[in-house]
């Protein structure tokens, strides 16, 4: 017990250090590091993140977040073992809408309306849309920063799916940006639940419930609200979920309908982002937690036929990739400096996964025990998608949100930590989620 308390106050002074010095080295040696590009350059950068320093010490959603924080610290952890397992996944799903919804409502209807009204993300692009074949044919000639139709910042980054998403959502009537901002958050918050799902069915049911406060409450929230990537999150979450339950299953026929449904959904997610494919890691890690790999070749059939089908329609995957590398480094992540950016990401991601998600992989990589090894596959693979994800230097900044389909497998991370940490931790996880709200304009 006192090597697993050592090695958790290890890891806080290590998180504390790290944010510590990303917000402070580029203030104090005034080295431009450029969060932003300069069309939206500030005095008030706050790197590593992209959001600003812009303290507003209440808004309509900052009662209802403090009363959820004080009812999940107080209440969460009981609940989460007593409630019966149906139970349980309504009330995950059911807190954490409240929490996306409560911490986005600090900034009033903005806060949901205001993100994806921008210009440079997917919504406008949807709404000119009327030609989906066209669009897919020409995808990848709009990419380049030069072209004379160029996709603005966010169409342009991803695959043809995140922005058919939202051509969707436009044509059921749901195109306003508040509107789409709902469905979002809506979307965003099964994630938990889809967590809690993949835990349970890899026979890590005590687990799942211990993780269940932590995933509600995540400071994750308060950029997961009317984020894209919150989406892409849930559509990975609930593709590792069916994987998880295919592996697990006693008949070959939900074998192979889990597995295809697996592989389809991680299909979605690769033609969402084009970091996603490095969640095949955390797709191994569940089979290994199973012992089973009898799901391996449907889901990856099922998977490379959706790419496939997206390159028959007119949008190549891999042709895409290359041309997306020459506009990203046409543009602003060609001045953002690797040396900073490398580790500066980083504390982006503690600032917005929690601090204690970074005191709890440090306790991942020190006495795990037998019980623990489910949850510590999973961590250790989510933390080796960062780490690729952050060694191939296309994502410098900004991934506070770029990075969210990693952080709630991350976050089980706190399930490691003993009794009492989780404890405290839970509270200082609501704390530093509010404190990000209200002192920060976070963009997303």
């Amino acid at each position: 017990m006192q090597s697993r308390d050592r090695a958790a106050w290890w890891g806080l002074a290590g998180v504390v250090v790290l944010i510590a010095l990303a917000f402070a080295v580029p203030r104090v040696l005034g080295w431009e590091v450029w969060p932003r590009a300069p069309r939206s350059a500030s005095p008030r950068e706050i790197p590593p993140l992209h959001g600003l320093w812009q303290p507003h010490w209440w808004g309509p959603g900052t009662l209802p977040a403090l009363l959820l924080a004080v009812l999940g610290v107080r209440s969460g952890a009981s609940l989460a073992h007593r409630l019966s397992w149906r139970g349980l996944l309504a009330a995950c799903y059911v807190g954490g809408v409240a929490w996306l919804l409560a911490l986005a409502f600090v900034d009033g209807s903005a806060g949901i309306s205001r993100a994806l009204g921008d210009h440079y993300e997917y919504l406008r692009s949807a709404r000119a849309v009327t030609d989906v074949s066209g669009l897919l044919h020409s995808y990848v000639d709009r990419i380049p920063i030069d072209a004379s139709d160029a996709w603005p910042t966010h169409p342009a980054g991803h695959p043809p799916l995140a922005l058919l998403l939202f051509v969707g959502l436009v044509r059921v009537g749901l195109g306003g940006s508040f509107a789409a901002g709902l469905v979002v958050t809506l979307v965003a918050a099964t994630t938990a639940p889809a967590v809690v799902v993949t835990l349970r069915a890899l026979g890590a049911e005590r687990a799942a419930r211990t993780a269940v406060p932590f995933l509600v409450l995540t400071p994750a929230a308060v950029f997961m609200a009317v984020s894209a990537d919150a989406v892409f999150a849930a559509v990975v979450a609930w593709g590792l979920a069916c994987l998880a339950l295919s592996a697990t299953a006693t008949t070959r026929r939900r074998v192979l309908a889990w597995a295809v449904l697996a592989g389809l959904l991680l299909g979605a997610a690769v033609m969402m982002s084009y970091g996603l494919p490095l969640v095949g890691l955390v797709a191994i890690a569940i089979l290994a937690a199973a012992r089973s790999w009898r799901p391996f070749l449907v889901a990856a059939a099922a998977a490379l036929l959706v790419v496939l089908r997206f390159a028959a329609a007119g949008f190549a995957w891999w042709e895409a990739y290359p041309v997306l590398q020459r506009r990203y480094w046409d543009g602003i992540a060609a001045d953002r400096p690797g040396s900073y950016w490398m580790w500066g990401n980083l504390a982006a991601l503690l600032v917005c996964a929690g601090p204690l998600v970074g005191v709890g992989l440090v306790q991942a990589c020190v006495v795990p025990r037998r019980a623990d090894r489910v949850v510590v596959l999973l961590v250790a693979a989510a933390a080796a998608c960062v780490l690729l994800a952050d060694l191939s230097q296309m994502s410098r900044a900004e991934v506070e949100r770029i990075w969210l389909p990693f952080v709630p497998w991350l976050t089980l991370s706190i399930v490691l930590l003993p009794e009492r940490w989780r404890h405290w931790g839970l509270l200082a996880q609501a704390v530093w989620a509010l404190l990000v709200q209200q002192l920060l304009y976070t963009t997303w």
